[in-house]
């Protein structure tokens, strides 16, 4: 039997593990993917990643697969997304997806330009030997979130961004036992 060492947050479930292996982490340049990320990211906020995933299907299908462009067009479906039991029907994080979508409409840059200039175009290996070194948030997370906020982003708090960062691969935050570091 093969053992394959993932960081401690990734259990047993399949979908947790296919996400560690072939996402987490990995630098991502792709502004439909970035805005997933972020979209997702947001709805995780006070619940399990693996409910997330669990939904994951119908996000991207209420969503017109995070389409930029549709999205920002959705302010006349939020009451009927509050009726899909297929997502997370929060009112606010819906407005937040719309929201945010509309502001990329309206950056002067792609949101991968955006996103990563926030760490020179490179990605950030921590080198964490423990899952309990790894941060909610530091200071790099705090700073991209204000300027976000700035620009307009809404649910875009410091542990959002961060969690956001490792999702996108702005930061490699695998644990040194992992097989992926």
């Amino acid at each position: 039997m093969i053992i394959i060492n993932r960081c401690a947050w990734v259990n047993d479930n399949q979908l947790m593990q296919q996400y560690h292996d072939h996402e987490w982490g990995r630098p991502c340049h792709d502004d439909q993917k970035l805005f997933e990320l972020l979209s997702l990211e947001m709805m995780q906020a006070g619940l399990s990643w693996k409910t997330i995933l669990n939904k994951r299907a119908n996000f991207r299908k209420a969503f017109y697969n995070f389409d930029i462009n549709k999205v920002a067009k959705m302010d006349d479906q939020i009451d009927s997304l509050m009726q899909d039991t297929g997502i997370i029907r929060n009112r606010l994080k819906i407005n937040a997806i719309i929201n945010n979508a509309q502001v990329i409409q309206n950056l002067e840059v792609s949101l991968n330009n955006y996103v990563w200039q926030f760490v020179d175009n490179k990605p950030i290996n921590h080198h964490f030997s423990n899952h309990k070194q790894i941060p909610a948030t530091d200071d790099l997370a705090k700073n991209m979130s204000k300027q976000m906020k700035k620009a307009g982003f809404k649910f875009a708090g410091p542990i959002i961004i961060y969690s956001f960062m490792q999702a996108a691969g702005l930061v490699d935050d695998h644990e040194s036992n992992c097989f992926l570091s």
